[in-house]
């Protein structure tokens, strides 16, 4: 279950999957996918199944079959670390892609930017469009609101006692979305919400956005 969002007259939607759609620019956002992380986790003995390889393949799939971008931006972090041969799955991919493709450049993404030219992706440092600012790291531009990833954003929820739950999260403030990391095993780090920022959290199945009710310490999800 999608849920829309409203920002400065443009309309967009975040997916469970972790993915943002620009609908007046048919574009489709990712981040921090971490292609080739799995098999990194193998090559040094963590009990990761083989099969989980294909998991964001699968992934960005079931998102772009559903979306039908034009244009589709990964906004950091599309690769782990050096070329595996994940990178061999990922030109499969790539090649089955019609949208144009783009690479918001992260501090995870050190394959050298002829391989991507070389599969037609556009390699760049970040994208400003129609006052948006697309980026890796969270950054503050005058007059821009900033679209990025980096962080991983969770929320934790609390229930009755001890009772909590994290949860990867679209992470809203005034000028600023931090979108959840896409890539399976990624991890992630909570952020503590001031009054004035919006959370939505994730689940397999469905977008929500958290509540917050005040206590003697801050407000808490």
């Amino acid at each position: 279950m999608a849920h829309p969002l409203v920002i400065q007259d443009h309309h967009f939607t975040m997916h469970p999957s972790g993915v943002l759609f620009w609908k007046e620019k048919s574009m489709l956002l990712i981040s921090d996918v971490h292609l080739g992380k799995i098999s990194h986790f193998r090559k040094f003995g963590a009990a990761v199944p083989q099969a989980a390889v294909q998991t964001n393949f699968k992934k960005m799939d079931k998102a772009i079959d559903l979306f039908q971008p034009q244009v589709i931006v990964f906004m950091g972090d599309l690769f782990h670390s050096a070329l595996n041969k994940e990178w061999k799955l990922f030109e499969n991919w790539i090649a089955t892609i019609s949208s144009e493709v783009i690479l918001v450049a992260g501090n995870h993404d050190i394959i050298s930017p002829l391989k991507y030219e070389a599969l037609g992706i556009q390699v760049v440092s970040e994208i400003c469009l129609d006052g948006f600012l697309l980026t890796h790291h969270p950054e503050e531009r005058e007059a821009c609101f900033n679209f990025c990833g980096h962080i991983h954003p969770a929320v934790r929820l609390q229930g009755m006692g001890r009772q909590s739950i994290r949860l990867a999260c679209f992470f809203k403030s005034a000028h600023q979305m931090i979108l959840p990391a896409f890539g399976t095993f990624t991890g992630t780090h909570v952020l503590e919400p001031q009054a004035d920022h919006e959370i939505y959290a994730l689940t397999e199945e469905e977008i929500f956005q958290v509540q917050f009710k005040a206590s003697r310490q801050r407000k808490r999800p």
